[in-house]
């Protein structure tokens, strides 16, 4: 197999492949796909629902009823001690202003209403509802229209806009700019971190410029991906510029430790790189198939944002491990030795093939004692693994900015002076006009509801026969306790009902998510496991060396999550984390845990041919441990700059995968690992003919 990757490292092939990139690249850029991927992404809650779930389907009965997909622009007028008959005026003004401008702009909006006054009359809601076709102008333009009207206002009145246009208008301003922020922080780091671990002032130039032309082949093949029905969103977008950067910087430098070693024994670069690619090629290339695996376990998601999340995150992997396999090769043979200045590797047929240095004696003073050291690193890694216990769900599109934006500010203006809900009411979709009398007094005696209002469609109606209610709640409505009010609503609808009334709705929507979010949670993280587990199998021809590694990933994974767990509490003081927290960590810990035990445990057997398993797990440990070290650093640096963007979640992310990564490139893969396989012995090898080679003495 090994033969195929050298391929590559042929006089004429390097030109060749060159080329074909350029083409690749220059083809992308140039019918726009990469503009034509970011235009595909769906920031909508509603986008990510299942078929099945009973907000979807009542999202397309209310679609009919209201005339398309509705979102109430709200604007919040607010004045300390109440409003004065000056500011009735101004609301007024600002009305007849803001209606004209909808009109003559041709906004997809009702015109803004007549406004509803507090009981106090320190409040006033003003509400309009935008049409959604699904491009973001029709959410932002009406938005930013009202807002800037607003702006002009002082003197003790506030105004905001929230309801759910406003969440939508704030979350896609920061998803319109994150790509580019993050990229540019990501290659940033990864640049400065290259310099550092190479010392040159120029070999940055060809890793980045590669996982750049894979970043562009990744977002190209991503759009016809979307083509067929792949969601993906501002979220999966950025944690996909991660994974190529990552592990396209993670296979760079393990291929060119390789290269590097082989320079010094070889006179001619394209010898020494023919070797290189046949022997870390294949543990690239196995490293790769697993991170892919793992990724495409999220495809089996309800929620479709995860389950996107896995074939374009599979793709991406993909892209960058080809690209690093035949672009990178080529490059460094293009480019010869003077990328590595000052540190030039010259060839000297002296050079040692025994490893020595820092990691060969920590293998040894691990060998000494092994079953001390595993048993005291089991034990850390538990007690890091408590603070899953205080794992709290309670992070909502509500409190899902870092810093309050202005959705978020009007929410709370709103709060103070009427239901929290009003904000987003509750869709009730009754199929029986007999039978909608019962259900709105069923539904208004449901602790929490305040009030059941605005009937919809009993004339003229799009559907005979179907009605809808908005149910007003009196907690915030993209709230936990709002979410755990809808399984009671819909008991009580459904019994006044029927079996065909439906609950919907901003708050249904959320509820619905999170139920799928736990359903993909407890069905995938055992089918990751079972499919990395067969993969390690036959990459190592054993069972109890995969069974090891899987148990070190888990301990790992669970050690990281209790971490971030008690530093988003302590520390950040979020309001809890996402539902899909453990899912993705899991997967993406477990992927990238597994592929450097890969390329660390490929030597290990390597050298256990020759040397036994004692001698092969110390030499093993000596020639890997400070290239994946080095590509552990880069992987956590890249995820940590997640950490720049405004949002709770992708923070969350960031730090738990950073934390991990680190926990197990300097714990876990180069303690643990080693520990575990030392006081297994050659045993570790069954059932294949390794276990049977004996150690020497």
């Amino acid at each position: 197999m090994g033969s195929v990757f050298a391929v590559v490292a042929g006089r004429g092939a390097k030109w060749i492949v060159a080329l074909v990139w350029l083409a690749i690249v220059g083809g992308a850029i140039g019918t726009n796909l990469v503009g034509k991927f970011s235009d595909a992404e769906k920031n909508e809650s509603t986008s990510f629902l299942p078929g099945d779930a009973e907000s979807t389907k009542a999202l397309a009965v209310t679609k009919k009823l209201e005339g398309g997909e509705l979102a109430p622009l709200v604007v919040v007028y607010h004045r300390d001690g109440g409003l004065t008959a000056a500011d009735e005026k101004t609301i007024a003004r600002d009305r007849t202003i803001l209606n004209r401008k909808f009109e003559r702009e041709h906004f997809s909006a009702t015109p803004l209403g007549r406004p509803q006054f507090s009981r106090s009359r320190d409040a006033a809601l003003v509400v309009s509802q935008l049409k959604s076709d699904g491009k973001s102008d029709t959410i932002i333009d009406p938005v930013q229209a009202v807002r800037d009207r607003l702006a002009i206002h002082g003197h003790g009145l506030v105004a905001k806009v929230t309801g759910g246009a406003g969440y939508s208008a704030d979350a896609i301003k920061v998803f319109e700019g994150i790509n580019g922020t993050l990229v540019g922080a990501a290659f940033l780091l990864v640049l400065l971190l290259l310099i550092v671990i190479y010392r040159s002032p120029f070999f940055w130039v060809v890793p980045i410029l590669s996982v750049a032309f894979a970043e562009v082949a990744t977002r190209a093949i991503g759009y016809e991906l979307t083509t067929l029905g792949v969601t993906v969103n501002g979220q999966s977008s950025s944690i996909l510029s991660i994974l190529v950067l990552g592990a396209g910087t993670d296979y760079a430098l393990l291929l060119v430790a390789r290269y590097r070693e082989e320079l010094r024994r070889h006179a001619d670069r394209h010898e020494a790189m023919a070797l290189a690619l046949r022997t870390a090629g294949p543990a690239i290339f196995a490293s790769g198939l697993t991170v892919i695996a793992a990724l495409l376990c999220l495809a089996l998601a309800k929620v479709n944002g995860t389950a996107g999340l896995g074939p374009i995150g599979a793709l991406g992997i993909a892209v960058a491990m080809i690209a690093m396999l035949t672009l990178l090769p080529a490059l460094l043979l293009i480019f010869g030795r003077f990328l590595f200045f000052p540190f030039v590797p010259r060839y000297d047929p002296n050079a040692l093939t025994e490893p020595t240095g820092f990691w060969r004696r920590l293998g040894e003073g691990i060998a000494k004692r092994p079953r001390k050291v595993w048993v005291g690193v089991v034990a850390l890694l538990l007690v890091l693994s408590l603070g899953v216990l205080k794992f709290d769900d309670g992070l909502t599109q509500g409190n899902s900015f870092r810093g309050d934006v202005e959705a978020v500010q009007g929410q709370k203006l709103l709060s103070e002076s009427f239901p929290s809900g009003a904000n987003a009411p509750t869709d009730i979709v009754i199929d029986d006009l007999l039978r909608v009398d019962a259900v709105r007094s069923a539904v208004g005696r449901v602790p929490g509801v305040v009030s059941v209002e605005s009937e919809v469609g009993k004339q003229g109606n799009a559907i005979s026969n179907t009605v809808l209610l908005k149910a007003i709640l009196k907690p915030e409505p993209f709230s936990t306790e709002a979410f755990a009010l809808i399984p009671h609503i819909r008991t009580a609808a459904r019994a006044a009902g029927g079996p065909g009334t439906l609950v919907g709705g901003a708050t249904a929507v959320e509820a619905d998510l999170r139920t799928a979010a736990a359903r993909d949670t407890k069905l995938i993280i055992p089918i990751a496991l079972l499919v990395v587990f067969l993969i390690l199998v036959v990459l190592l021809r054993a069972v109890v060396a995969p069974l090891l590694l899987i148990g070190t990933v888990i301990l790992s994974f669970l050690a990281s999550l209790g971490v971030g767990v008690v530093v988003f509490d302590v520390i950040f003081g979020f309001p809890g984390s996402d539902p899909s927290l453990p899912l993705f960590a899991f997967v993406f810990l477990v992927a990238l845990g597994i592929d450097y035990n890969i390329f660390l445990m490929a030597r290990v057997r390597e050298e256990t041919r020759v040397h036994g398993t004692r001698a092969g797990m110390i030499r093993g440990l000596a020639v890997t441990g400070g290239v994946i070290t080095s590509a552990g650093i880069v992987l956590a640096g890249t995820f940590a700059v997640l950490g720049v963007l405004p949002l709770v979640f992708l923070t969350e992310i960031g730090f738990v995968v950073s934390f991990g990564v680190l926990l197990d490139t300097f714990i876990v893969r180069s303690i643990l690992v080693p520990a575990l396989v030392l006081d297994v012995g050659p045993k570790v090898w069954l059932p294949s003919s390794l276990a049977k080679v004996p150690d020497p003495g």
